[in-house]
Formats: C-alpha cells, structure tokens, sequence
C-alpha cells in the first residue's frame, strides 16, 4: 500500500475512535512510535497522519507533549469559508444564498424537535435583541444568538457546526446590513417581527410555518442586498 493510503487508514481509524467515543477530548493519543507499530508503518508516516489530524482540528500537537484529543468544533470550517469567502463582494453574497438553502430547513426541523428549556432560551434572546434595538454590536451577537439557538433547536450535531462555521462570515454581513445609515428604528422593529414570527412558529411546533417565516426573513433582506452589492450579477460573472 502506498504511504499517502497508508497514512489515510491511520487517519480513518483514529477519527472513528473520537467520533465513537472511544477516544474523548482530552485523552492522549499513542506516541508515534506505538501508532506506527500498530498500524504497521514508518514513524514518518504516522507523524504525518498525526499532522493531518492536527490541521484538521481534530487534535492538539504540542512539541515534546503528548497529543491529546481535542473537542470537534467549528473552528477548522470558519477558516475555510473565511478563506473562500472573504469580504468580496460575490463571495458574500454566495454567503447569504447558502445561508437561504440551510436556514429554512433548520427552522422546520427546530418545530419538530424543539424543547422546553430550548423554548425558554429562545425568549430569553429575543428580549436581548429588544434591549439592544439600533445598537449594531449589540444587536449583531443577540441575533446571532437567535439563528444559532434555532440551529440548536434542530438538535443535529453538524447542522450547528455548519452554522457556528459560517458565523465569521454572517458576522460581517450583519455589520454590513445593520451599518446602513437609511435605516431607521422602525426597520429594526420590523426585523425584530421577523425573528419573532420565526420563534412563535417553531414554539407552536410548526414546521411548515416556522420554514416559510425564515425564508420570508430572508427575502425581506432582499432590498438591503441590493443596497449593499447593487443588482444582481449576469449568472456565471462575479458581482
């Protein structure tokens, strides 16, 4: 078996050992010399694969420590859309369409799956974006906080990943959004609706209701979009 296969079956066999639970944040991993045993490869090899496990976020390499299981968050994801993304112009709009395809879908399943506790949580933002209406950095974490929560709500462990990971970028379309001088405090009132439409849908347990109030937030965003990007780019160009 070539190296690059033989350091990929490492990889595969630790990952299924962390997402199992076999191997919990914090635990430490076998020296190399004990992976390369095991695996039946050179140390450079299982150096390698640990390397490759480290970039991925999925472990900490510290030198002349012990490599120790980290826990699975967003961190690696952020880097990548931060990096794909950017700050121009056509990959945040990108950003905002493929926050249109998710959100909808999560807010249904949130109807579907939501608690109480998650119920009170979800109160507990929407009074926090009250208290904050017309201060942007403010305003900007509470409503963060609220499409987080509803991503929580749908109780599936990536769609919160994939969600925190888009979190850098949707933060600075929401500077951009909230920054625009020709809003005024009944627009943020409206905004305010929206989100609260949204939470009374999934709190009534009601996915067809809770997935069309988030696209209806969504497409209300339509007018700033524009304001901010212009019209919308011939498809296949960049805007």
């Amino acid at each position: 078996m070539a190296p690059s296969r033989l350091g990929d079956a490492v990889i595969e066999r630790l990952t299924e050992a962390i997402i199992d639970g076999r191997l919990k944040p914090g635990d430490p991993l076998p020296s190399e010399g004990q992976i390369a045993a095991t695996f039946g490869i050179s140390k450079p090899i299982a150096r390698e694969a640990l390397r490759e496990l480290a970039a991925m976020g999925v472990i900490q390499v510290q030198q002349g420590k012990v490599s120790r299981v980290r826990a699975i968050d967003s961190g690696p994801l952020a880097r990548f859309y931060r990096f794909a993304v950017g700050s121009t112009k056509h990959g945040l709009r990108e950003a905002v369409e493929l926050r249109r395809m998710l959100e909808p879908h999560i807010a249904a399943l949130a109807a579907e799956r939501r608690t109480e506790a998650d119920i009170a949580v979800m109160h507990d933002i929407l009074k926090r974006m009250e208290a904050t209406l017309g201060d942007v950095p403010a305003w900007i974490e509470a409503d963060l906080a609220f499409h987080n929560q509803v991503a929580a709500m749908a109780h599936n462990r990536l769609v919160v990943l994939q969600l925190k990971g888009l979190e850098p970028v949707v933060r600075i379309m929401m500077v951009r959004f909230n920054a625009r001088e020709a809003r005024t405090m009944d627009d943020w009132r409206v905004t305010l609706a929206r989100h609260a439409l949204i939470a009374e849908a999934i709190e009534e347990g009601n996915p067809a209701a809770a997935e069309a109030a988030m696209r209806s937030h969504f497409a209300a965003a339509d007018a700033a979009i524009r304001e901010i990007f212009g019209p919308d780019p011939t498809p296949g160009r960049p805007g």
